[in-house]
């Protein structure tokens, strides 16, 4: 029993930490997409709405996907979350995009502060469940 609990509290611990290297990578592209000063005019392909339920509640995220053409003339197709409702397939919208990623752009509204903000809330979350979980594991008789 020891042992399975061990494998588990460390799958926790790695989930946590695969959360928020994604969380700041993520975080990272988007900032070097609106440094670059690089835009496009960009079409959405596909819009689509996932549900998941959080403690009975529906949480639905709004996905678009976009395609664009990038100055030097390549072809990008990308998906992101979060973005508004109303947008829906066919209509255009400008991108963000860094030349060396630009399958990383992005089409949210350029709102450095905002975004840092979340990530630093995300990353103490993430950090106090981390220390919670390290604790538990330390402080359980018996494992």
């Amino acid at each position: 029993m020891g042992a399975f609990f061990n494998i588990c509290m460390t799958a926790m611990l790695a989930i946590i930490v695969l959360t928020a290297v994604g969380l700041v990578r993520r975080t990272q592209q988007r900032r070097a997409a609106w440094a670059s000063g690089l835009t496009a005019q960009a079409r959405v392909v596909r819009a689509w709405t996932t549900t998941h339920m959080v403690n009975n509640v529906a949480r639905r995220v709004q996905w678009h996907e976009y395609d664009y053409t990038t100055q030097d003339g390549r072809t990008v197709r990308f998906k992101e979350s979060g973005g508004p409702r109303e947008r829906a397939t066919g209509d255009t919208t400008l991108v963000h995009y860094a030349l060396h990623e630009p399958d990383k752009a992005t089409a949210s509204a350029t709102e450095p502060g905002k975004d840092t903000a979340g990530t630093v809330v995300w990353l103490v979350v993430l950090g106090a469940a981390t220390i919670f979980l390290l604790h538990e594991w330390a402080t359980l008789p018996g494992f």
